[in-house]
């Protein structure tokens, strides 16, 4: 069983890698949905300084984007807010078994926002012929769905990810401890 988690640890670098993607990712829509509310304030109280009609819409989409993935950041490095006050009181392999229970439900909705938001966005959906943004009438509204599946693709990776750690953390460490009592 071991060898197996090792074999899995190779696989590390690729999670690394797609962290630092989604953290690039955040960080440039963060950068976007500042510098475009700074040119939106900046046109409702300077005269000479007009703010573009479509701003406020964007900004709610960047905002989308960002609360989604950000989200699946949280996941990897597991730090969402989770329910501890209990966990003193606990034995060691039920905590761990809880928190594999909880990874598994998140990676459940992982595929449900996945399945349900590739629907959506599908260029069959209803979103993708009809919705359109007000101020950008050529801008299909499937843009702000979007991140939907995109979180989903995210949170199954890091949830998989994590389901893995809980499942060696459980098994490994106890078969480390049957060998040295040995």
């Amino acid at each position: 069983m071991p060898t197996f988690f090792h074999t899995l640890e190779k696989l590390k670098p690729i999670y690394d890698w797609a962290y630092r993607i989604m953290l690039v990712i955040c960080k440039l829509l963060l950068i976007a949905d500042i510098v475009i509310t700074s040119i939106t304030v900046a046109g409702r109280y300077f005269p000479f300084f007009t703010a573009p009609h479509w701003s406020e819409e964007i900004i709610l989409t960047l905002m989308v984007y960002m609360a989604v993935l950000s989200a699946t950041l949280a996941i990897r490095k597991r730090s969402h807010i989770r329910m501890t006050a209990f966990d003193k009181y606990l034995p060691q392999k039920v905590l761990l078994s809880l928190d594999l229970i909880a990874d598994l439900a998140v990676l459940f909705l992982g595929v449900i926002l996945l399945v349900q938001g590739s629907k959506v966005v599908s260029p069959t959906g209803n979103i993708a012929k009809f919705a359109k943004y007000s101020s950008l009438p050529k801008l299909s509204q499937i843009w702000m769905y979007m991140p939907v599946p995109i979180a989903g693709v995210s949170m199954i990776i890091f949830e998989l990810e994590q389901v893995f750690l809980r499942i060696e953390e459980y098994f490994v460490k106890n078969y480390e401890k049957e060998a040295q009592a040995q």
